[in-house]
């Protein structure tokens, strides 16, 4: 599974549009609740979304290969755009998926060393 840039991925998961110092002095995440990776995430989500209606389209993300490979895998209502809502949960997958394989790796890697 390829992560939606990874995948934006963007809830902490992608090639960083944002740095952690702009996204640091970007809104404050004790008042909004929301933590610096999800802060991250809005903020490269709403600069891939060029033309700002709230959604992210094929076009969109054409210059990014590891989204525009995920594009698919994330849009999960089959209308050709990727929402925010649609990232997350892609995000969510996708770290799931990359903890497991992760976890089995160190598992493999124990077992080999004990041999």
């Amino acid at each position: 599974m390829t992560a939606l840039g990874c995948s934006l991925m963007l809830l902490g998961t992608t090639p960083a549009l944002a740095t952690d110092s702009e996204v640091e002095s970007a809104s404050a995440p004790v008042s909004t609740g929301l933590s610096k990776g999800e802060i991250k995430a809005q903020r490269d989500f709403k600069l891939l979304d060029f033309n700002g209606d709230g959604k992210l389209s094929r076009s969109e993300v054409r210059l990014f290969p590891r989204l525009a490979q995920a594009f698919d895998s994330a849009d999960t209502d089959g209308d050709s755009y990727v929402s925010y809502d649609e990232v997350k949960a892609f995000a969510l997958i996708y770290r799931a998926e990359r903890a497991r394989l992760r976890a089995a790796q160190s598992e493999a890697n124990r077992t080999a060393t004990t041999r």
